[in-house]
């Protein structure tokens, strides 16, 4: 599809690194500061997300859009971070995204601060650092598309998506000093096959989560990778909906509001951030604002 950012429909990138921004205060042309935006994102290379509050500002509306939900489950909280933009930069070297990184402030730094940055990668074949693999069930194909692409809502919207993204942070040692048996207990797969068991606990990850399991069925496109910072480790969550509603589905059944039933992820694992951003769609190999004004 020639109107999507191209990058949402590839496959996970060797290496990552998402940028965070939020306007400055004193900004008075927020859709000249937009404009900026639309020459260092190609949709490929670079995938461009704007925040609620980014939209506001520009007094319009995206159908669909709204601010991630703060949650609580049974010890622990589900946080909401949001920023106005959000850039993922994806490569293959990360000296090079490191360069690309630091050209994107340097442009934008008249009217949007930098607030985060994240550095991720691929670990072996796609796989989250305990050593289970990732989107293992990630749609495919047409289906990838119907899952992640709106359509059929008119130009300046089709071709769009809505991601959600969550820095999960995990503990580790904590995991590794359980036994197998435990571990595949929690995600709900084999570690040595990555095959799904029908005697795992209700409380694991694979039932928990699991897309077709809903009503609607809640398919999305997860394109999830690995941080490292210093000691600490984790997953950074990405997944691109038509609709942010799919994702909240499983969220909710995660959290346990349900059925009672906690995620046994939640015994190694925090989600430490938490936001929704609309990616345009692209016209003429540039994001397409025209559904904010621009």
């Amino acid at each position: 599809m020639n109107n999507v950012q191209s990058g949402i429909l590839a496959g996970v990138p060797k290496h990552s690194r998402t940028l965070m921004f939020t306007l400055e205060p004193e900004c008075a042309d927020m859709a000249g500061a937009l404009k900026a935006v639309l020459d260092v994102v190609d949709g490929e290379k670079t995938v461009l997300g704007i925040g609620h509050s980014m939209v506001k500002a520009l007094g319009k509306v995206v159908p669909g859009l709204r601010s991630f939900p703060v949650m609580s489950g049974k010890g622990f909280d589900i946080p909401s971070t949001p920023y106005a933009l959000w850039l993922w930069l994806r490569g293959e070297d990360r000296g090079e995204l490191y360069h690309h990184a630091n050209d994107i402030e340097h442009a934008l730094a008249m009217d949007f601060r930098i607030q985060e940055v994240l550095d991720t990668f691929m670990y072996l074949d796609s796989r989250d650092l305990t050593g289970y693999e990732d989107g293992t069930e990630n749609p495919k194909g047409k289906e990838a598309i119907d899952a992640a692409i709106v359509q059929g809502l008119g130009e300046g919207l089709d071709g769009s998506s809505f991601v959600a993204v969550q820095q999960w942070l995990h503990d580790l040692d904590h995991f590794k000093h359980m036994s197998v048996e435990d571990q595949d207990n929690i995600v709900g797969r084999h570690i040595a096959d990555n095959e799904e068991f029908d005697e795992a606990p209700e409380s694991a990850h694979v039932k928990r989560a699991a897309q077709e399991s809903f009503s609607p069925e809640a398919f999305m496109l997860r394109r999830s990778m690995p941080w490292t910072e210093g000691n600490q480790a984790g997953l950074n969550f990405i997944a691109f909906g038509k609709s942010f509603d799919a994702y909240e589905a499983v969220l909710n059944r995660m959290v346990g509001n349900e059925d009672g039933i906690v995620d046994a992820m939640f015994s190694f694992t925090r989600p430490i951030s938490g936001a929704y951003y609309w990616c345009p769609p692209m016209k003429d190999g540039r994001p397409d604002l025209s559904a904010l004004g621009i």
